[in-house]
């Protein structure tokens, strides 16, 4: 007993779960890619040996609690994140088994006390003609991978029966192929409901076809008959018809109740349907293949039934969140109904469905945001409620999340995500608070493993006078961006330019007042250039400012609808399939979005893509690219440019010039409403014309005082509008991120240049390169300070101020704590430049107009940036690592002292960077699952990225361990697995979106290749690894 308590309790047995655990999560990722998420779950996420990993961790954590006396006061830190991930797993218990979700359907005036089940079930009703017994549903989860592995059995009065899954097939779909072996088959092509549509037709047998019900060699009661007669076909219909014989375009008729020649390769009208057999009977059979989850969204299901010696083939088909009519079956003297798919789980009170909303663009059927207005109705109490994203209703344990919709003309049905996880949640969230807290008080706390650190770290800093580093210059991680082609039509450039106004009128222009869709009062420099970056990703086009190019676009609206200027991202190939434009082409006309009727190519992806609660990255391009098709179309049309006050308003409303009504205005000023704006852009022509804008000056300046006169309660000082001005031209926190970069470089470049040539230039230079970062970091408070000021709130309201937020924060933590040691310093201003960078990308694509972006939370934006900001630390593991690796190759017998030294440092540099990056990685990560699960209902999917930034956590966890684990500790194997382990963040941040799909993947089949670079530093990695291994031997190892 002792044995095993000692071996379940050993720091060995902790590393060989952290990378058991960690490889089969990759493993399942790929098994997800190829097969999908319930093959995944079936064959590792929801296996016995998978949790009992997680059940072994629990008694692992407890025992190195009292093994290691975590319990002690100087300790509480690392004993909080231990019992925390020992919470979160019993948290994730008691949603695997006790608690459960699922769909509820509600028709608009129609109330609704039961769901669908999340979880799929096998049920079997059996009976004998005199008594029937209903089975308990068996939860099941099946695997696409190998054999099925499924048997059901029980006893129906002293008679066992069984059935065994012989076949399973997800997503199935029928698909005909030809077969010299096989049945005839006849093809009939036609085009109903826009589209063409192949059936083969059996012989002998009869299919209805979009309510034509045709048979062939099968006499009935069919509309249409196709008759083999003396070898030839024949055409027999109960209705007159027609045909078009397409060879020599002739026309016939079809009379009722006569049989007929059939025309092969002719056109034929009958009973409202046209059709066309193009060819006589093929040979040929039917097979079932995997099809697509969207347009075939049910499971076939193939058994073996058995009762004694009797065995039957019994077909079934079903799937998640669908109730299929029961299949029947007679064997052995035994009748089964069986059902495979969900159950119909009650409610203990009823939700109505009142009002369904759907809100789509002005001037397009592009839906925006929907909403469900619901009475909850129990004897208790009765209460209205508006469920949409991100607004959940929550009663007695129950969770409502608006997950879709289904519209039709006979009605309108919402579909609620419901889920009943109490406890599940209570004890998960209790986890990540004690989680989040533990990590953040080991940075700070004494006695702990990264005081130790620095303590170490300040010992060697007594033993030798310079700081070791490694330079950071290899951290462009695939951000670069792939340079496309670019438009060179002279025609739109000679026109953009040729009709373009003068920047400096263009300037006043753009300080002009608009109200946007939020209610905010702000120049139109900064709607402009929103607009702008919105659908280029650009902040300037053909040379222009944003301002000129905004003036040109309501001078000549048509055409700019066929200039190319939708961006589309690179990795979006099957998005340019559907609208028809060159895989190269980075950008796109408005006009290709649009058929020659005028309609949508994207509606049908757009509107597929808007239901989906959790949505793929697929659907969210398609949300996106919509999004910019619609802001281009409402700022080339005036839609947006709300500049008139309506007078005496109690909203303070201002509105465009398209949204003028009578009763807004009288008199003379609803004469300037209509008038003003238009006269404006044709004095402009003018202007231009004769470089005199004089006349277009005193307009502008008309506008201005209307807007003074009308909204003053809410129209912002000049102060402030020369400030916002200022603010936009500056580009405070664009220029920060080059700038907080070179700072950073600099300083790695004279520290590693005074690890080998001390001198008292270098200090002064070192002292030149903290000033520097000490600087740029006052001008960081400044840009906030002045965004403050002009938004009137404080910077931390969305996506885009959360992250220059947190890298002031990030920068703030640097400085505090680099008082010592430059190499802080230059780390921080180099994670601070990542974060920065990272909230440009934001910045490019801002949100504006009467934009809802879906799922769109500043939670989402925190989530993504700490996570990102944990790259910087790993990277800088990295680069140490192979620093450290570099250093061991080169020592020699003169230099062994000095070195030893430099790598015990960088060591321990490279420990304490990691704790940072792993704390960063770990809080990010799970404050994503609970963004997630307030969003959605979910706070764990097992979706590739989430996935691949928990395998991150668990490999880092382990390096951190090392040194606990006899015959892995050392500086050497510490520091390659350091530079190694950073393949999982090049995979978490870069494979999952190109070589694996989800929710986070452009992935679409074909994985991308994994760039030259990565297999360039992989090689390097190794060599190093190498090289170093026989030097630490002689120098290093004791």
């Amino acid at each position: 007993m002792n044995k095993l308590l000692s071996f379940l309790y050993s720091t060995r047995l902790t590393g060989v779960l952290f990378i058991v655990f960690a490889a089969a999560m990759g493993i399942a990722t790929f098994i997800e890619n190829d097969y999908g998420t319930q093959t995944a779950k079936a064959l590792i996420y929801h296996a016995w040996w998978f949790e009992a990993i997680m059940v072994i961790f629990v008694f692992n954590f407890f025992g190195n609690i009292f093994k290691y006396r975590l319990y002690r006061k100087e300790k509480w830190s690392v004993l909080l994140f231990h019992l925390a991930f020992v919470l979160i797993i019993i948290g994730a218990g008691v949603t695997r088994y006790i608690s459960y979700e699922g769909i509820m359907p509600i028709i608009e005036g129609e109330s609704n006390n039961t769901m669908l089940s999340e979880t799929t079930y096998f049920q079997v009703t059996t009976h004998n003609n005199e008594v029937q017994r209903i089975s308990v549903p068996d939860a099941v989860l099946l695997s696409a991978k190998g054999s099925p592995n499924y048997t059901f059995k029980d006893n129906f009065k002293g008679q066992d029966f069984e059935f065994d899954l012989v076949e399973y097939v997800p997503n199935a779909k029928e698909e005909f192929t030809l077969d010299e072996n096989g049945q005839s088959f006849l093809k009939i092509v036609e085009s109903s409901n826009g589209g063409r549509h192949d059936h083969y037709l059996k012989q002998g047998e009869s299919q209805l076809i979009h309510n034509v019900l045709i048979g062939y060699d099968n006499e009935g009661n069919n509309t249409v008959d196709i008759l083999t007669i003396d070898g030839q076909l024949k055409i027999k219909s109960i209705h007159d018809g027609t045909f078009l014989r397409m060879a020599d375009q002739f026309n016939g008729t079809i009379a009722k109740d006569s049989i007929q020649d059939l025309n092969l390769l002719s056109l034929h009208n009958l009973a409202g349907m046209n059709f066309v057999i193009p060819e006589p009977a093929v040979k040929g059979s039917y097979k079932t293949i995997v099809g697509d989850k969207n347009e075939d969204p049910l499971d076939k299901l193939v058994f073996d039934v058995t009762v004694g010696e009797e065995t039957k083939k019994l077909e079934l088909s079903g799937a998640q969140y669908y109730m299929q009519s029961p299949t029947q079956i007679s064997v052995g003297g035994l009748h089964f109904r069986v059902n495979y798919g969900a159950q119909q789980l009650t409610l203990p009170f009823h939700v109505k469905l009142r009002d369904f909303q759907l809100d789509t663009y002005p001037g397009s059927e592009n839906p925006m945001s929907y909403a469900s207005e619901v009475t909850v109705i129990d004897p208790s109490e009765t209460f209205d409620f508006r469920i949409f994203m991100n607004n959940v209703l929550n009663y007695k344990g129950y969770r409502f999340f608006q997950s879709s919709y289904n519209i039709t003309p006979e009605y309108e049905e919402t579909r609620l995500s419901v889920n009943h996880d109490f406890w599940g949640t209570t004890i998960t969230y209790f986890g990540y608070t004690l989680l989040f807290l533990g990590l953040i008080i080991i940075i700070f706390a004494k006695n702990t493993r990264f005081d130790t650190l620095r303590q170490t770290l300040n010992k060697v800093k007594a033993k030798k006078a310079a700081l070791t580093i490694a330079a950071l210059l290899a951290i462009n991680v695939g951000f670069s961006q792939h340079e496309e082609h670019q438009l060179t039509d002279a025609q739109i450039d000679s026109i953009v330019n040729a009709n373009a106004v003068s920047a400096e009128h263009a300037k006043k222009f753009s300080k002009l007042v608009i109200q946007d869709a939020g209610g905010r009062m702000k120049p139109l420099h900064t709607f402009s250039s929103e607009l702008l970056r919105k659908v280029s990703k650009k902040d300037k086009f053909k040379g222009l400012n944003s301002n000129q190019v905004f003036i040109s676009m309501q001078q000549n609206p048509r055409f700019w609808f066929n200039v190319p200027m939708i961006y589309i991202k690179k990795e979006n190939t099957k998005l340019r399939d559907l609208i028809g434009i060159p895989q190269d082409q980075k950008y796109a006309r408005l006009a290709d979005f649009l058929t020659n009727m005028g309609d949508y190519k994207l509606a049908k992806e757009n509107e597929y893509a808007f239901k989906q609660k959790i949505k793929s990255k697929f659907d969210q391009s398609v949300l996106d690219v919509t999004n910019r098709v619609n802001v281009l179309f409402d700022g080339l049309f005036g839609n947006l440019l709300a500049i008139f006050p309506i007078p005496n308003d109690e909203n303070n409303t201002w509105v465009s010039q398209n949204e003028l009504k009578s009763e807004y205005y009288s008199g003379t000023d609803s004469v300037f409403v209509k008038q003003i704006f238009p006269a404006y852009l044709q004095t402009l022509i003018e202007a231009k014309e004769k470089n005199d804008y004089s006349q277009a000056d005193e307009i502008l300046n008309g506008i201005i005082k209307f807007q003074q006169k009308f909204g003053s309660d809410v129209y912002p000082s000049d102060k402030k509008i020369d400030l916002e001005v200022f603010y936009n031209e500056n580009d405070i926190f664009k220029n920060l991120f080059w700038q907080y970069m070179l700072g950073g470089l600099f300083l790695f470049i004279v520290i590693i240049i005074n690890i080998f040539n001390d001198s008292k230039l270098l200090k002064t230079l070192l002292k030149i390169g903290s000033i520097i970062c000490v600087l740029l970091f006052a001008y960081h408070t400044v840009g906030l300070g002045i965004r403050w000021y002009i938004s009137g709130h404080v910077p931390w309201s969305n996506g885009y101020e959360s992250m220059i937020y947190i890298a002031w924060a990030t920068m703030l933590f640097g400085l505090i704590f680099g008082k010592k040691s430059q190499l802080t310093i230059a780390a921080t201003a180099f994670v601070t430049a990542m974060i920065l960078m990272f909230a440009h990308m934001n910045w490019m694509d801002p949100e504006i107009a009467n934009l809802v972006p879906v799922l769109d939370s500043y939670w989402v934006m925190i989530h993504v940036s700490i996570i990102v900001a944990s790259y910087g630390p790993f990277t800088l593991c990295m680069i140490l690592g192979l620093l450290a690796l570099f250093l061991m190759i080169i020592t020699n017998d003169k230099n062994k002292k000095k070195v030893k030294l430099i790598v015990q440092e960088i060591t321990v540099i490279s420990e304490m960077s990691m704790t940072l990056g792993i704390i960063l990685l770990t809080i990010g990560n799970f404050l994503g699952a609970i963004w997630a699960n307030e969003s959605w209902g979910r706070y764990w999917g097992w979706d590739p990225k989430e996935t691949w930034a928990l395998i991150s956590i668990m490999i880092y966890a382990f390096i951190l361990h090392m040194r606990l684990i006899p015959g892995l500790r050392g500086r050497y194997a510490f520091n390659v697995a350091g530079v190694l382990s950073f393949a999982s963040i090049l995979m978490t941040y870069l494979g999952v979106n190109h070589l694996l799909s989800g929710l986070h993947s452009y992935a679409q089949g074909e994985a991308a290749k994994i760039p030259y670079q990565i297999w360039t530093w992989l090689a390097i990695s190794v060599l190093f690894s190498v090289l170093a291994y026989f030097k630490y031997k002689k120098y290093y190892k004791k």
